[in-house]
């Protein structure tokens, strides 16, 4: 599985994983819409989709079932295992999603970034880090469904 994508200006995108934070930027109050998950799980057909979460509210396991590898990780340096977790991968084939502090090294390291500022905010680290700026978890899937609009928001 692959998402081939070639921006103008700037490189040749071979994505194979996407990986995602799940509270404050898939979820609200720790729910996940519907649609949001429906979108994930669409999008596991052609990008193997990581769950990273500290699974504050111990719902994780069941938001998306086997569409989706969940990955929860422990208390202290959060944001250093988001970081190596995505080096694991290869971050030359990691899109990454998230929208705090501790996402911001993972957002960096990622080929692409993408910040979702939504209904919990986003911090400025984050934001900083990112490539991409969404107002929602929908608009950030909608960039990898949708790969002409992350083409035309990249391109150089």
């Amino acid at each position: 599985m692959a998402l081939r994508l070639d921006i103008p200006g700037w490189r040749a995108l071979a994505l194979e994983h996407l990986v995602l934070d799940l509270n404050g930027t898939l979820a609200h109050d720790g729910v996940v819409a519907s649609a949001v998950r429906q979108a994930v799980l669409g999008l596991s057909e052609i990008l193997t989709c990581h769950l990273l979460t500290a699974d504050t509210f111990g719902t994780a396991a069941t938001i998306f079932g086997q569409g989706v590898n969940l990955h929860v990780i422990g208390p202290g340096d959060e944001a250093g295992q988001k970081l190596a977790f995505v080096r694991r991968l290869g971050a030359d084939s990691v899109a990454a999603i998230g929208n705090g502090a501790n996402d911001a090294p993972m957002l960096l390291a990622a080929v692409v970034g993408v910040c979702v500022v939504g209904p919990e905010g986003a911090s400025g680290q984050a934001v900083r880090a990112a490539d991409v700026i969404t107002t929602g978890p929908l608009e950030a899937l909608g960039l990898f469904a949708r790969p002409d609009r992350l083409r035309a928001t990249l391109r150089r």
